[in-house]
């Protein structure tokens, strides 16, 4: 029974590093990061519902350390390896929110509509030699081949009982076939811890946001 479940899990793993990778473009810009990244191959999308106003969502969203996202040490202490890192997303202060710990070190900010929207993005794999930085442009000109980008966004809108929906997605863009499929390979091994820790994140949120202040 064992071994017969060993290979199921087996077959399903092997089927899921397999999986065709499919190209997603956006249909009507309504966000800032459909602006900016209008099409991917890569991606994944979470929401909550926090019964707050949206500035005070948005203000939460912008404070949250990452000692108040359940698990995180954990996930990115595994995902580094045990590395002992200068302080960045794999290796966060415990003073600065985690989004200020992450535009300080690799990623920047590409558009901000305050209480609505935050875009951040950074190149997660490049060519060998020298290459573009993280920087706006990476996102607004063509880039040689070999590059993968990618942008994450918070955005907060108001909800049907007076409080906010806070949604998070990342999408990542390979501009070239050996792009796509080195970032495939290493996205389909992280894919779940990547979606725990943003569901984490969005819990968080929530906790701060409705809190007693």
């Amino acid at each position: 029974m064992l071994a017969v479940a060993g290979l199921l899990v087996l077959g399903l793993a092997i089927a899921w590093l397999a999986y065709p990778i499919r190209e997603h473009r956006v249909g009507r810009v309504e966000t800032r990061l459909d602006e900016l990244m209008p099409v991917w191959q890569f991606g994944e999308h979470h929401s909550v519902e926090v019964d707050a106003p949206p500035a005070r969502a948005y203000e939460a969203m912008r404070a949250v350390t990452a000692d108040e996202i359940l698990l995180f040490r954990t996930l990115t202490w595994i995902r580094r390896g045990g590395r002992s890192l200068p302080e960045g997303i794999l290796n966060a202060g415990r003073d600065k929110s985690l989004i200020d710990v992450a535009t300080q070190s690799g990623f920047r900010t590409l558009a901000e509509d305050t209480a609505r929207e935050l875009v951040i993005g950074t190149v997660v794999k490049r060519p060998k030699g020298p290459g573009v930085g993280p920087g706006d442009d990476v996102f607004r000109k063509p880039l040689p081949p070999g590059y993968a980008i990618a942008a994450m966004n918070f955005l907060v809108t108001p909800n049907a009982s007076g409080g906010s929906t806070v949604s998070t997605e990342t999408r990542v863009f390979a501009n070239s076939d050996a792009a796509r499929r080195g970032f495939a390979r290493y996205w389909r091994v992280i894919y779940p811890g990547s979606a725990l820790i943003r569901r984490m994140w969005l819990r968080a949120i929530k906790k701060r946001a409705t809190a007693p202040a």
